[in-house]
């Protein structure tokens, strides 16, 4: 194949990624918003409610934010009693969150709901074709990965 159909071929399947990505996540984010939460404030949320307490630093990474942002989405999701954070009591400057009884119970019900507009929205896959494109998303994002 020549230079100019591979980066045609490239440019072609790029624009067909991230517009399959934009639509899948513009229908399931129907649901985080109806919760009244964002995308950030839902990925933080799921983190704390799968992982457990975890530092800003650790949520931004698992949640591919800037720790910047993170500060902003936190300082909402404090403010609407969702989570608190906790001081470590040797180290001051290390800060942990925590999901409030709150917290817990709308994640719980959100995630469920976000889980099952996944699940029908890739219904229009084949098991072995989820599987298919899994593993190919898996293998693009780790390109470059240390």
């Amino acid at each position: 194949m020549s230079d100019t159909n591979l980066k045609s071929l490239a440019l072609g399947t790029y624009t067909k990624l991230m517009r399959a990505a934009e639509s899948a996540t513009n229908r399931t984010s129907k649901v985080m918003t109806a919760a009244g939460l964002t995308i950030s404030q839902f990925g933080v949320l799921e983190a704390l409610y799968h992982k457990g307490p975890l530092c800003q630093r650790d949520i931004a990474a698992k949640i591919l934010k800037s720790t910047g942002n993170i500060t902003l989405v936190i300082d909402n999701l404090e403010k609407n009693g969702l989570v608190r954070r906790e001081r470590d009591s040797e180290d001051r400057r290390f800060l942990t969150v925590h999901l409030t009884e709150a917290g817990t119970g709308l994640i719980a019900k959100v995630f469920a709901d976000v889980e099952a507009a996944i699940v029908a929205d890739l219904a229009t896959l084949t098991a072995e074709e989820q599987e298919t494109l899994g593993r190919l998303c898996k293998k693009l994002g780790l390109k470059g990965a240390a």
